[in-house]
């Protein structure tokens, strides 16, 4: 698939050209958080809606996107989303939703993933967000300035990576 192939190519540039200031800021002065996921079933929708419960509790503002993948289930259409079908041939996205998600200067980024996703690395990669949390893998560091190590459940990522993060002083 052509698309697959600009589309790494372009993120491959938008990494490179990104110039984006990135930092991490004590948890209690963070303000706005993202989250990025792909949709994969309802225990990892109501184990992120609980996640956005325990940061909006923290005073944080949130805003969500998810990659929605072909066959599967958007649970509740709760959270903005951007399927395939938002990347044209030459692999730009053209989602408006996922493009002001992009330009959102976030205080953190939480990609919630335990596999690789090209089309959330390339959001990724456009980020204008301050600090990318995501799970730890050797070949996707570039991506984000906070890794966890976990190779559990969903649950367990999320777990890490909230009590990592809100412990940043």
């Amino acid at each position: 698939m052509f698309k697959m192939t600009f589309l790494n190519l372009r993120t491959e540039s938008a990494l490179k050209k990104n110039k984006s200031v990135r930092s991490s800021i004590p948890y209690k002065k963070a303000v706005s958080v993202g989250i990025i996921f792909t949709v994969e079933d309802k225990q990892k929708h109501e184990a992120i809606k609980e996640f956005i419960n325990q940061l909006e509790r923290d005073g944080k503002k949130t805003q969500v996107i998810e990659f929605l993948p072909e066959k599967k289930s958007n649970h509740e259409f709760k959270f903005d989303f951007f399927t395939i079908k938002d990347i044209s041939f030459w692999g730009d996205l053209n989602a408006a939703n996922a493009l002001k998600f992009i330009d959102t200067p976030f205080d953190y980024l939480f990609c919630i993933d335990t596999e690789s996703n090209p089309l959330i690395l390339h959001v990724l990669a456009r980020s204008k967000a301050h600090c990318r949390v995501g799970r730890f893998n050797d070949f996707e560091n570039e991506y984000f300035e906070f890794m966890i190590e976990q190779n559990g459940t969903t649950e367990g990522l999320i777990k890490a990576m909230y009590n990592y993060t809100s412990h940043l002083r």
